[in-house]
């Protein structure tokens, strides 16, 4: 079975239906990973995407904030979700395929603007939400499972526009880096995106406070795409569909592609 997936931090599933509809129309993705999508469950504009042949749709939602869905053209069995750090967000949520694949859609925290959980909470509760995805994984090692979403850290020195300035930046700090490989070592899980672009500099996002995003280019790798080592090896064509950031009324993020042949 051959399927492809992509995600996503849509900004609004509801304001931002018509780009899902175009992302769905012309890519034609088989599963959709949407997160921050600011709508309870019941609201997310369905009829719109089962018209284009996605039937299928697991998710957990707030009203105005958080907010994650799994569209999909394939059969799919909710599994659950995990509250992690007891903020009670919406922010994970699992579904499993006929094949026996487990896909893990998350939201990781932002966690503000000041990388000092002594002064910031929520930097503070990014940190403990990545400690309990490590003591998860640790606990219950995953198998032939696919983890994406917006996990908002960006690791790698070519993950951002320039390293040396981001150091003290929350989603590229050193402790947040070190709590994001703690979580891919716990797991064993292999990053699917830069399997397949091992090299040069990569973002799948992009302020909104740039005057001309595209010209100015300081994005952030923070959409990730991951496999546990038995299906990793059956990963391939990932890409970052970059001119999705410049549709019209955009999301900040840029949808992340992979494809599996299982």
């Amino acid at each position: 079975m051959s399927f492809s997936l992509a995600t996503w931090n849509i900004n609004s599933v509801r304001l931002r239906e018509p780009i899902v509809c175009k992302l769905l129309a012309e890519e034609g993705p088989d599963v959709l990973c949407l997160q921050e999508c600011k709508s309870p469950v019941e609201k997310i504009p369905t009829a719109a995407f089962q018209e284009l042949g996605y039937h299928h749709m697991i998710a957990r939602g707030q009203k105005g904030y958080n907010g994650v869905a799994i569209l999909s053209k394939l059969p799919i069995e909710d599994v659950g979700d995990r509250d992690f750090a007891a903020l009670g967000h919406a922010r994970h949520v699992a579904g499993r395929l006929e094949n026996g694949v487990t896909i893990h859609n998350f939201y990781v925290p932002a966690g503000g603007d000041v990388p000092d959980r002594a002064v910031n909470e929520k930097f503070g509760q990014k940190l403990d939400y990545l400690t309990e995805m490590r003591d998860w994984f640790h606990a219950e090692r995953p198998e032939k499972s696919i983890l994406v979403g917006d996990l908002n850290i960006a690791p790698r020195e070519d993950d951002v526009w320039n390293h040396k300035q981001l150091l003290k930046v929350v989603s590229h700090t050193p402790i947040e880096v070190e709590h994001f490989n703690e979580v891919m070592d716990a797991g064993q899980w292999s990053d699917v995106t830069r399997a397949d672009i091992p090299e040069g500099l990569l973002y799948s996002w992009w302020s909104y406070r740039a005057r001309d995003w595209d010209v100015a280019d300081k994005g952030r790798r923070l959409d990730h795409v991951w496999a546990t080592p038995d299906i990793r090896n059956a990963a391939h064509s990932s890409r970052v569909l970059r001119n999705a950031r410049g549709w019209e009324k955009p999301s900040d993020h840029a949808p992340v592609f992979a494809h599996f042949d299982l």
